[in-house]
């Protein structure tokens, strides 16, 4: 059984509460798992650099089913400490022991800030804490914690950079179906659903074709060095149109990459963009409250100022602002279209 930590439910916040919650069934573990780019790049990552694994300790933080931990242990290391919050662990517990690594895998069930882990400082972290828009939802304030608390000078973290990239789509029959659906709901208007709907991001998968604009990175986080005060952060860029189109809104996605021994064949990436295999986490829709007619080589001036909800840290309050002024002649019934500027704000929550 899972040995249990000093955290006490009653403790945690409703929003802590439910985040846990979310985890306790095994149908979001199913998918996570069934996620071949995510769960063969941790497995590559960790088994292809044996050499940085063998005969260390390891923390796994937030090890729900426990793959991760078991990949560390037969990439060799000396000890697994597994933490998790939600009662997924005891599942994990199971399952470990059903494959063999019960003599190497400890199972710890709590928050990593109230559990005490049987050694005072680990080599390895290990976690896969990426949320939406990688940081919704994301675990990464904990394994920050993890890292300043117990990871040795010198230790490794996978993965340890991730950065978030964002560009224009042409959207606009899925914007019909989700935004304009509601200014006719069979013959009434349900428009006050439409602010609703548009304040919050659309997680789906964009195909690649329905990319319009250059993409812009928005952050590089690197997960060594980083402080929690980082992640809120704010960006002015700019996005150059490749074809001539209509964009209805911006999508988001996020590339991860993993330490590796300096041989550069080892390393290993990933990314959940548009032009990517498919992921769980799709990429995130941001839908304009303009529709932008652009032309091939013109450009739009945006910024997004992304940062941790007030009530709830783990939401995010998402703010964009875009200028755009098309180069060429515009007929008056486009002028709408060829010369937009506005300032809107989306929740993550």
């Amino acid at each position: 059984m899972a040995q249990e930590s000093a955290t006490d439910r009653e403790t945690l916040t409703s929003s802590e509460k439910h985040y846990f919650d979310s985890y306790s069934g095994h149908y979001i573990h199913e998918e996570m798992l069934k996620d071949t780019v995510r769960t063969l790049s941790y497995r590559q990552a960790i088994l292809k650099n044996k050499d940085l694994f063998k005969d260390k300790i390891v923390l796994d933080v937030g090890c729900g089913t426990g793959i991760l931990s078991m990949f560390a242990a037969q990439a060799g290391a000396k000890h697994v400490i597994a933490v998790d919050m939600s009662n997924i662990i005891e599942m994990a517990t199971k399952i470990v022991d059903l494959n063999g690594f019960s003599d190497k895998i400890t199972l710890l069930r709590g928050k990593l800030e109230d559990v005490k882990l049987p050694f005072p400082k680990v080599d390895i972290i290990i976690s896969e804490w990426m949320g939406y828009f990688l940081l919704y939802e994301s675990m990464l304030d904990t394994v920050l914690w993890a890292r300043d608390h117990y990871l040795v000078e010198g230790g490794l973290i996978f993965p340890d950079r991730a950065t978030i990239h964002i560009a224009g789509i042409e959207d606009g029959e899925y914007k019909e179906d989700k935004i304009h659906y509601w200014e006719n709901v069979y013959g009434f208007d349900y428009s006050p659903f439409i602010d609703i709907a548009m304040k919050e991001p659309l997680v789906d998968i964009v195909e690649n074709r329905a990319v319009v604009t250059s993409s812009s990175k928005l952050i590089d986080i690197d997960i060594n060095t980083v402080k929690v005060e980082d992640l809120a952060f704010f960006k002015e860029f700019e996005l150059k149109a490749q074809r001539d189109d209509l964009i209805h809104g911006l999508v988001s996605w996020f590339d991860i990459w993993f330490p590796y021994n300096g041989d550069k064949k080892n390393e290993v990436y990933f990314s959940t963009g548009p032009h990517a295999h498919y992921t769980h986490w799709k990429q995130t829709v941001f839908y304009l409250d303009n529709v932008i007619d652009i032309r091939k080589g013109e450009t739009i001036k945006l910024t997004l100022d992304s940062k941790p909800n007030k009530e709830n840290p783990r939401d995010l309050d998402v703010k964009i602002t875009y200028d755009f002024n098309g180069d060429g002649e515009t007929k008056e019934d486009d002028e709408d279209y060829r010369a937009v500027k506005s300032n809107y704000q989306y929740i993550m929550h």
